[in-house]
């Protein structure tokens, strides 16, 4: 009560003041206008005619019921403040486990520090039942001291502690929509340089963009397990390791003899993704076992298989692909696909060194690279075993689809001399399962029994991400349809197997090699810095049939093409073993791809002796593929450290009247 009549006296001059304006302003009005209204009259004595006190009466007592009225809701409203505020409190103090009294409001920094992050999640989000967003929470909130630094309100602390202690004792019943908020987050939601794949071409691109940009943030997404590694040894080198741990390790010893991991780099390298928007001066994060299953390039995101999305602002696609398979095997049910390897990452590799040590029998589908070179692997591990190794395909002689007629007879008997059985222009018809064995029925009759089958029939282009995204294929080739600088978009570029390039000098092509990878990343990762650079180089490949007999190629090698070759007789050098020896690496391409080569010149040694006629003796030599009479491929047979030369020679594009003159420049006929 004593409010409301403080109240009145403030609102009663007021309106007093009030009242004498509005008369003066009448006043003035008549005055003005030298008339006065009719429902004036003059003044009368009776008190109870119009004009008199009893208008001033009436009028005081409407501005007091205002008055009142208004006091007495203020009143209301104050006192239902307080009685809410009072309940609040004690429902507080009436919670099972609350703060017990001896713990001190003014926490030390480095106790608050220690808090879980369960615990500040819980002070960021109370429970359902506290935050329903209502006025009644302000005057608690402005009602509490401020604490010191390093400090928390005591509701607060007395939330995050009983949110921790019922967390505890009944983790079953959290509410599903808490636990997004005590999870941590895993990888960054935005990246300025994302990477799709976690192969050669994705970690030459990464390395490429970090020495233009120093500063940059790349994240690399793989749907492996493991961090960035190269692919050839596990066809290659670790089959001929001597140490028996080599499946754990993944490390090997190259033909010089010189170890090393398969690895590019070791972990401590990389940046962990929740800490690549925090560090400094950025790095390279990867992000193992996720896959992306759709691209916004609106939007300029991705979308992982968990739903999660990131976005970026340049992106490189480097998925490579996926290993063919024969239909007929697919076709031919469960036990014949779980004894059927496909092989192409780690993995593979373990389970078909675990294969090659319990079985009797592994049958290799393909003749081509992969498949003689884990012939040869194989061949030689039977050596020292009981275990049948036979490599069956379609063509005439070994990687006949590459080699001409002659050198690929060669070949096939090299594999044999390794102790491989080779089956020739075997079309596989039907594959079953029968009395423990894998039946391989061939269209000419002839069947073969083994325990398990490797099937290396090539290689399809991941292009998964084609559909959602809006991106070409290429119908011919395959792959995502790119233009000389690997571009597929203004911010998105394409690298590796998974591209088909324009290629300035061959035309339209797809190249599922190391080097290309390697070659395609580090221009892919220039360009998306600013560079603009087309992909003019030449990228090559190579292949050992072990230790003694290996080659390198580049360009366009078909052997469909004319083809010119020539021969010399072969030294101790000649061999993968001592190429490797002398560039110091297992990886030839990381060697000959930083080699430069000047124009194409006779050499001036004195010119060597006419080559007599090569029978079955291909030593080393230099095989040239034509196209119009111009060289478009250039395979090198145990000839090393001379892609420079042969890459100048494609680059060039002219015709060469006699190719025995330009095989000089191999210096093949050097002892």
């Amino acid at each position: 009560m004593w409010t409301c009549k403080n109240l009145w006296k403030k609102l009663v001059p007021l309106a007093r003041s009030s009242s004498t304006l509005c008369r003066q302003n009448a006043r003035g009005v008549l005055f003005n206008n030298e008339r006065r209204l009719p429902l004036v009259p003059q003044a009368h004595m009776s008190s109870g005619t119009p004009g008199s006190g009893g208008d001033n009466n009436l009028y005081y007592l409407l501005v007091g019921a205002t008055c009142v009225g208004g006091g007495f809701y203020a009143y209301r409203t104050i006192k239902g403040d307080k009685e809410r505020y009072q309940e609040r409190i004690n429902e507080i103090a009436s919670r099972p486990n609350k703060v017990v009294p001896e713990q001190p409001i003014t926490e030390a920094p480095g106790e608050q520090a220690a808090e879980t992050p369960q615990a500040r999640e819980s002070v960021v989000e109370p429970a359902p039942e506290e935050s329903v967003g209502t006025p009644d929470a302000d005057p608690v909130v402005k009602s509490e001291p401020t604490p010191v630094a390093g400090s928390l309100p005591a509701e607060t602390a007395e939330l995050q502690t009983t949110t921790e202690t019922e967390s505890a004792a009944e983790p079953a019943t959290v509410a599903p929509a808490e636990v997004p908020a005590s999870t941590p987050v895993e990888f960054p939601s935005h990246a300025p340089y994302l990477l799709i794949g976690g192969g050669t071409a994705s970690f030459a691109a990464a390395r490429s963009i970090r020495a233009r940009d120093p500063g940059a943030r790349v994240l690399i997404i793989t749907d492996e397990p493991d961090l960035p590694y190269m692919r050839p040894p596990l066809s290659k080198e670790l089959w001929f390791s001597d140490d028996p741990s080599v499946v754990d390790t993944l490390r090997f010893k190259q033909w010089n003899g010189k170890e090393r991991s398969i690895y590019f780099q070791p972990p401590s390298f990389y940046v962990s993704p929740q800490d690549l928007e925090k560090v400094e001066n950025g790095g390279v994060a990867v992000l193992t076992g996720k896959k992306v299953v759709h691209m916004d390039v609106r939007g300029n995101k991705v979308t992982l298989s968990d739903d999660t999305e990131i976005s970026y602002d340049k992106c490189l696609i480097a998925t490579g692909g996926i290993p063919r398979n024969l239909q007929v095997i697919e076709r031919a049910g469960e036990e014949v696909t779980k004894r059927t390897t496909l092989f192409r990452k780690v993995e593979d590799f373990k389970a078909l060194d675990k294969v090659s040590r319990d079985t009797k029998s592994i049958t290799i589908i393909g003749g081509g690279f992969l498949g003689s070179e884990l012939a040869c692997a194989l061949g030689r591990r039977s050596a020292d075993s009981d275990l049948e190794v036979i490599q069956m395909f379609p063509e005439k002689g070994n990687m006949g689809k590459v080699l001409p007629e002659y050198l690929s007879n060669w070949t096939t008997a090299k594999v044999k001399s390794e102790g491989v059985a080779v089956i020739t222009e075997a079309l596989v018809k039907a594959v079953s399962f029968k009395d423990g064995k894998v039946e391989i029925k061939l269209k000419d009759g002839r069947v073969v029994k083994t325990d398990h089958i490797v099937a290396a029939v090539g290689l399809e282009p991941s292009v998964e991400l084609a559909k959602s995204a809006g991106l070409e294929v290429d119908s011919d080739f395959g792959g995502f349809r790119v233009n000389a600088e690997l571009q597929a978009r203004s911010n998105i570029w394409v690298a590796g197997d998974a591209a088909c390039f324009y290629d300035i000098r061959l035309g339209r092509r797809r190249v599922e090699h190391h080097d290309h990878a390697v070659v395609s990343g580090r221009l892919a990762g220039e360009n998306m810095t600013g560079a603009n650079k087309p992909y003019w180089h030449q990228s090559m490949f190579w292949s050992d049939l072990g230790p003694d007999v290996g080659y390198e190629a580049i360009g366009i090698v078909d052997s469909s093409l004319p083809t010119v070759g020539v021969f010399a007789k072969a030294t101790a050098k000649d061999t993968p073993k001592a190429a490797t020896e002398k560039s110091g690496t297992g990886i030839r391409s990381e060697s000959e791809t930083e080699g430069t080569a000047s124009s194409p010149v006779a050499s001036s040694t004195p010119e060597p002796p006419p080559v007599p006629e090569q029978k079955d003796n291909y030593g080393k030599g230099v095989i040239f593929y034509l196209r119009d009479k111009v060289v478009v491929g250039i395979i090198l047979w145990n000839v090393f450290n001379r892609m420079p030369v042969a890459r100048k020679i494609i680059k060039d594009g002219e015709e060469h009247a006699d190719l025995n003159e330009v095989a000089k420049l191999f210096n093949i006929h050097d002892d």
